[in-house]
């Protein structure tokens, strides 16, 4: 059966998505950024409100591209030590040179401090000069998987670099197919490249609980995205379908 991760940032999303038939959840914060290190509160929380998912956790300290400097290596790392609550914590990290290749000495570091949890390498991959040689390197650190949409707008649209990926790979790394995988695509996107692993946001928008807020401070812009069960529960649908 196809994996199915649910990317989030709300703590109550975890549970619907493994209700509905997620398989993973990556935890977030600020996803409007592209997703940056959550608390680790939010962290604990989730593993709280779970017993069967895989939990895997963004390491980022920041948006913006993937070129750290040294400080900023030095906060991943201490995240990483920090949040590694549970048997079932996985990172989600990635590390580049300026001229756009896996950074090897920072990503080292990190898989060397992360032990035998599974890891990740999130969208900076789509961010490489090389894809398949930046695929080679990846195998040969020992990461889990990566996630990708082939390096286009969305995995549907990289559909055929995805299915070069996944016969390159040939089983030695996970292929994790995201980027505007929506239940009414999944299924196309599956049988044209052959990913087994796909990752979606599976959000839904909510009014603002707040019933009085100072719209000169824009703290509130009315509404935000959560986790929808639903949705979760269409796309594992659409897998099996």
């Amino acid at each position: 059966m196809v994996q199915l991760e649910i990317c989030l940032e709300d703590v109550a999303g975890a549970a619907l998505a493994e209700e509905a038939g997620a398989d993973r959840v990556e935890v977030c914060s600020a996803l409007s950024e592209g997703g940056v290190t959550p608390s680790a509160g939010l962290v604990r929380r989730v593993l709280a409100s779970t017993s069967r998912i895989g939990v895997q956790v963004l390491i980022r300290p920041r948006g913006g591209e993937f070129v750290f400097g040294p400080e900023e290596t030095e906060v991943m790392l201490e995240d990483v030590r920090q949040l590694a609550f549970s048997a079932r914590t996985g990172f989600v990290l990635g590390a580049l040179t300026p001229d756009g290749r896996v950074d090897v000495p920072v990503l080292s570091r990190l898989l060397d401090v992360c032990g035998g949890a599974a890891v990740t390498f999130h969208r900076a991959f789509d961010a490489c000069a090389d894809q398949p040689a930046a695929l080679e390197i990846l195998i040969d650190l020992g990461v889990h998987r990566v996630l990708t949409s082939g390096g286009a707008a969305t995995a549907l649209e990289g559909a055929p670099a995805l299915r070069d990926l996944v016969k390159q790979s040939a089983g030695r790394i996970g292929i994790l197919a995201g980027g505007g995988v929506r239940p009414a695509n999944v299924g196309e996107l599956v049988r044209v490249t052959g990913v087994t692993e796909v990752h979606c946001r599976a959000a839904e928008t909510v009014l603002s609980a707040a019933r009085f807020g100072n719209a000169a401070l824009r703290y509130d812009a009315g509404d935000r995205d959560i986790t929808s069960g639903a949705v979760v529960s269409r796309m594992r649908a659409a897998l099996i379908g």
